[in-house]
């Protein structure tokens, strides 16, 4: 074909007549940064022939300013007509390959290096894909013709350059320098063998990083998962245990299977990018996305669990949109079976979404068949998406992790570690959430709105409104082999039987939950409507004139330039002016003008609405914010005593918050903040003494600003404090402390005005408790009943003195010592 100048002549006639159609692109750019030694002759491996995938390959090398394939190469003695090659020979008309043999030209090469030590040469796997450019497809017929698994002739092909051409992309794989195989000694034959497995390796982990491993039809699938050993067991079990014939035991198993499987299509995926570009251009102004390049690094060859956190009901959507169009696979997506709605349901498990139920108790076959197939999931290598939280934040805060999905992936792990999974948490941050006016209902103290068919209608009555930007953020991979290695060090010395379920699986699968937790926390996107939200809430009133806005705002943000809270967390662009102005776009805040100027303030909807985005970062103000409020009523305060407090106070913070620093690292990320709080003028260094600014200056307004911000969760941990040191050693259960907390933050919350729903949530109440117990301040005795050492008083009072104020102490105490003694006793 390229062997004469007649056949260069025709294949660039050819090539010029496709390109007149053709459009193609390389996939993240990686021909611009392959690490070649330009010195050294470069070879192209394509995984079969055909023309127009080498007319593609050759116009990007020449884009890219690559060694072109269709030229002649020289290594050594060897005179290369071309620069390319097939790992495969040609199909028939069915699309059939013989995989036997080995392409001339490689055979070759490695008989030529192996006479000459001093030569080499490298060789890129390429894969060529057609109809997958996601930025432009819009017919769901052209999406029947684009790249899969399936077996292709050249008829298919054919229609899939006139139909999809215009979306063709590029991807290029890391060179191999056949140099390092030959200097194995193995042998000319052998050599050859390890050459074309490494090259069909690197293709196949290219092609599946794109559009997913080659997985079998649902229906094989679900046949598989019954076929199972565990599975197998479990039906014997369950058709002893309810009595039932064993066929129709597995009949029951069968059709779990079907319930749970999805139905995962690449056609299905096509249209629902197509159908999601039009949504998200709709709603949003745009999406931006963050650190994104390290899961296309790590996605070959690795099982990928991606851990977003839960704000929305499209946040799965989003993520396999974005991953699409990255050039990823989208994930299999676990999704609770209240989502398996008619129409809606079928769609989301075409798109990769499989269905589980709320709760496995008492159903060991049911539990027995979703392991299976998570596990089938696993062992393929096909990415997979759950929310650790298990739910949506109502509150906008990270819920605490349930730890069910992470307890069948390690399990899964431990039965077979051949496949290295590694979890990518996954940060999603609205501007403006779509079901923000539920929210506003639940935030109120409405139930929990049932999902219906008809809420995805009423999202297009909500179009009128302006819902901002939306930014993901990929955050800090965790590889599960590494972490099992730092908490059980001795874990792949153990045999890892079928049913292995160690003594310390429950202990590191919580550990583990708290780790991609505070990964997600630490990948956290800060954007306009957060800071806003947290000033204006820090206020008295709600309300703050634009000025003084704008200090606060120009304020935080030079505080997380100065000491970011992760490496993956990220800022807004502009100063406290811009965010202001994009806020007051969003119809967020009211203003109020007069001589002076403007006044913005937030009304009692958005007042209520905005502490859920203030939420979303108030992990990231946590520490500043604690020590900015030590001091509120003192003017000056040592660096040790400070320390002593943050260090009493931490755990409960980072327990309830989920920050990411260790208690080690504590006391170099104090001296941090208070290093920046000095360079901000908010506190002054005296040697050892830190002094806050006076009273009557701006500064002090903005320390008490920041202070602010962390109040309400000091509050909550006084109340709890208090009542239960005034309700005496072993009065109280952990249930009925929790239930006084709740009824106590109630009526607070209404004395005081403290316009935040979650200041009375009873699971913050119940996470602390926990807490307390589990750093041996509080204990249960044999009744059930709370006991603490006689040092948590004075410790609690100390802490408080610092951090509250007189006015808001003596009001929690005097609930607390005058509480409704009725509704003592029916808590008890």
């Amino acid at each position: 074909m390229t062997r004469s100048p007649l056949h260069r002549l025709v294949f660039g006639v050819l090539r010029r007549l496709l390109y007149l159609w053709v459009r193609s692109e390389t996939i993240n750019q990686s021909a611009l940064t392959l690490k070649l030694d330009r010195s050294r002759p470069v070879f192209y491996a394509l995984p079969s022939p055909a023309l127009t995938d080498l007319a593609v390959l050759d116009h990007e090398c020449t884009k890219a300013g690559l060694p072109r394939p269709v030229l002649p190469v020289v290594v050594g003695p060897l005179h290369e007509a071309a620069a390319f090659f097939y790992l495969t020979p040609d199909p028939d008309w069915l699309g059939r390959h013989d995989k036997s043999g080995a392409p001339p030209t490689l055979e070759r090469l490695v008989e030529v290096l192996g006479q000459h030590a001093e030569e080499d040469a490298q060789i890129i796997p390429v894969s060529v894909f057609w109809g997958q450019s996601p930025d432009s497809e819009s017919s769901p017929w052209k999406l029947l013709f684009a790249d899969s698994w399936a077996v292709t002739g050249r008829l298919r092909r054919l229609l899939s350059v006139l139909i999809l051409g215009r979306k063709t992309r590029v991807q290029f794989s890391t060179p191999i320098h056949l140099r390092e195989l030959v200097q194995h000694n193995k042998g000319h034959a052998r050599t050859v063998r390890m050459a074309q497995r490494l090259m069909r390796v690197h293709l196949r982990n290219l092609k599946t990083a794109v559009i997913g491993p080659d997985i079998s039809h649902r229906r094989n699938l679900v046949k598989g998962l019954i076929h199972a050993p565990l599975v197998r067991q479990a039906i014997a079990e369950h058709a002893e245990r309810e009595h039932v014939p064993q066929a129709k035991a597995e009949a029951q198993a069968r059709h779990y299977g079907n319930e749970i499987a999805s139905d995962y299509t690449y056609t299905a995926i096509r249209f629902l990018e197509v159908v999601l570009s039009w949504f998200w251009h709709k709603i949003y102004d745009g999406i931006k996305v963050n650190h994104i390049e390290q899961v296309q690094g790590i996605a070959p060859g690795h099982e990928v669990i991606y851990v977003p956190c839960h704000r929305s009901h499209i946040d799965y959507l989003l993520l396999s949109y974005l991953l699409f169009k990255n050039g990823l696979t989208p994930p299999h997506v676990a999704a609770g079976i209240n989502l398996n709605m008619p129409v809606v349901g079928n769609l989301l498990r075409r798109g990769g979404a499989f269905f589980m139920r709320r709760s496995f108790k008492g159903n060991p076959l049911y539990t027995a068949v979703f392991n299976e197939y998570l596990h089938t999931l696993y062992t393929k290598g096909f990415p997979v998406e759950y929310f650790v939280e298990g739910g949506r934040s109502r509150t906008g805060r990270m819920l605490q992790p349930r730890t069910g999905m992470l307890a069948i992936t390690l399990r899964s792990f431990l039965r077979s570690s051949r496949t290295p999974i590694v979890f990518v948490p996954v940060y999603i941050g609205y501007e403006r959430v779509l079901e923000g006016r539920t929210y506003l209902g639940e935030l109120r103290g409405a139930s929990k709105k049932k999902e219906s068919i008809f809420d995805i209608f009423k999202v297009l009555g909500a179009l009128k409104q302006r819902f901002g930007q939306v930014y993901v953020n990929f955050g800090e991979p965790i590889r599960l082999a590494d972490f099992l290695d730092q908490q059980q060090p001795g874990w792949r010395d153990q045999d890892h039987g079928p049913q292995y379920r160690p003594a310390w699986l429950s202990e590191t699968t919580t550990r583990l939950g708290d780790t991609v937790a505070r990964h997600l926390n630490g990948a956290a996107a800060i954007n306009p409507v957060n800071l806003v939200a947290l000033a204006l809430l820090s206020t008295s009133k709600l309300a703050l004139d634009e000025r003084a806005l704008v200090r606060v705002l120009d304020l935080y943000l030079a505080l997380m330039r100065q000491v970011p809270y992760s490496a993956h967390t990220t800022l807004p662009e502009g100063d406290g002016q811009a965010l202001i102005e994009h806020v007051r776009g969003m119809d967020l805040v009211a203003e109020q003008k007069d001589a002076l100027g403007r006044i913005l303030y937030l009304d009692e909807n958005n007042a209520v609405l905005m502490t859920y985005y203030r939420n979303n970062v108030l992990h990231i103000f946590a520490l500043p914010a604690l020590l900015a409020s030590f001091f509120l009523s003192s003017s000056r305060m040592s660096r040790a005593l400070l320390g002593q407090y943050v260090h009493a106070l931490y755990p409960y913070l980072q327990a309830e918050l989920f920050l990411c620093w260790e208690p080690e690292q504590l006391d170099e990320v104090i001296d941090q903040w208070l290093g920046a709080l000095v360079e901000q003028g908010l506190l002054r260094q005296d040697n050892d003494i830190f002094v806050r600014a006076a009273p009557s200056s701006r500064q002090f307004v903005l320390l008490t600003l920041l202070a602010r911000s962390i109040t309400q969760t000091l509050q909550r941990f006084y109340m709890a404090t208090s009542l239960l040191l005034n309700s005496g050693q072993g009065t109280l259960s952990a249930e009925a402390l929790e239930a006084l907390c709740v009824t106590m933050a109630q009526r607070l919350s209404i004395l005081h005005g403290l316009n935040a729903p979650e200041f009375f949530d009873k699971s913050l109440f119940r996470h602390f408790i926990q807490t307390l117990i589990d750093q041996g301040v509080l204990r249960v005795n044999a009744h059930g009943k709370l006991s603490y050492s006689n040092k948590l008083g004075g410790l609690a009072e100390g802490v408080a003195k610092r951090v509250l104020s007189a006015e808001l102490r003596l009001s929690i105490r005097q609930v607390a010592l005058h509480r409704d003694d009725g509704l003592a006793t029916a808590t008890l």
